[in-house]
C-alpha cells in the first residue's frame, strides 16, 4: 500500500504513508489550517480521520498478507481523545488484534512528538465480506 492508495479524503487532508511498523502502515498528517480546530490546535475530527485511515490501512495490509480478498466495511469506532493535538505532525498506526472470517478488530494509536504519549486511540470493528 502506498500513499496514492489512500482515499481522496485522506489525500485532501495531507495524509501520507510514511513507513511501516511491524507490517502495519504508519500514516502521517502535517499540521495545516485545513486541520485546525480552535486556534493553534488540531481539530478532533482531523485526529479521528487519521485514526480511521490507519485502521483501514492496517487491516488492508493484514488481509493482503493473508491473501484474503475480503472487502472491509466498518461496523463501529470508539475513540478516546487523550490530550490536545498540537500544531505539529501527527502519526497513527493500527494493529490488527483479530481478523477472522467475518469480523476484524483493530486497535489504533495516534501520537505526535513522543510515541509513548498518545494524543488519541481507538478501536475499530469491521465486517469482512468475501467477493
Amino acid at each position: 500500500m502506498t500513499s496514492t492508495d489512500l482515499p481522496p479524503y485522506a489525500r485532501a487532508m495531507g495524509m501520507a504513508i510514511v513507513g511501516t511498523d511491524n507490517g502495519s502502515p504508519v500514516i502521517a498528517m502535517d499540521f495545516a489550517p485545513r486541520a485546525m480546530g480552535r486556534p493553534g490546535f488540531l481539530h478532533g475530527g482531523a485526529i479521528g480521520g487519521v485514526l480511521e485511515m490507519a485502521g483501514f490501512a492496517a487491516l488492508a495490509a493484514e488481509l493482503e498478507r493473508q491473501g484474503n480478498p475480503a472487502r472491509i466495511k466498518p461496523i463501529n469506532i470508539s475513540t478516546e481523545y487523550l490530550r490536545s493535538g498540537l500544531p505539529e505532525t501527527i502519526y497513527a498506526r493500527g494493529e490488527v488484534v483479530r481478523a477472522g472470517r467475518r469480523v476484524a478488530n483493530v486497535r489504533i494509536e495516534a501520537w505526535q512528538a513522543d510515541r509513548d504519549r498518545p494524543v488519541a486511540s481507538c478501536w475499530m470493528n469491521f465486517q469482512l465480506k468475501t467477493p
